[in-house]
């Protein structure tokens, strides 16, 4: 059996939440600010699948995730189909000036990992890198946001 271990972390984006979900919906762009995230692919037979690569420290998963809910500029919910077993959920919040994106992610340990690591430190360099990638995310769509026309 595996274990699972679920991580919740937010960031707020000082920019309109038409913009933050445009850019956090395409999914093949995510490689640009998710660190582990190698690639992520969208056959174009089967949009609401995604094929995803993930590589860190000399470790390399990949799994296949399918859309369970899409509610433009509230919520986008996925689940692992096949490959390293994963769930969640990205949250949009509307705060008219700025946007609060939160992520929600759950994933199963392979056993051989879990007792190679402690599964508190494992949680916390994946919640940190969540929480990083967050930001990362933030100075990403604050980018984009500058470099638009201004109306």
């Amino acid at each position: 059996m595996a274990d699972w271990l679920e991580h919740s972390v937010q960031v707020e984006v000082e920019a309109p939440i038409d913009l933050v979900w445009s850019l956090w919906s395409d999914l093949e762009q995510m490689p640009r600010w998710m660190k582990w995230i190698d690639s992520v692919k969208i056959p174009p037979d089967n949009p609401e699948i995604s094929i995803w690569k993930l590589n860190t420290g000399g470790l390399e998963f990949s799994w296949k995730s399918r859309i369970l809910k899409v509610i433009p500029n509230q919520i986008i919910q996925w689940e692992s189909v096949d490959g390293l077993p994963n769930q969640g959920a990205i949250r949009f919040y509307d705060r008219q000036d700025s946007s609060i994106v939160k992520m929600t992610v759950s994933y199963a340990i392979p056993g051989i990992i879990g007792k190679i690591m402690d599964n508190l430190f494992l949680g916390r360099a994946v919640e940190s890198t969540i929480q990083a990638d967050l930001e990362r995310f933030r100075q990403y769509a604050l980018n984009i946001k500058a470099n638009q026309p201004q109306s």
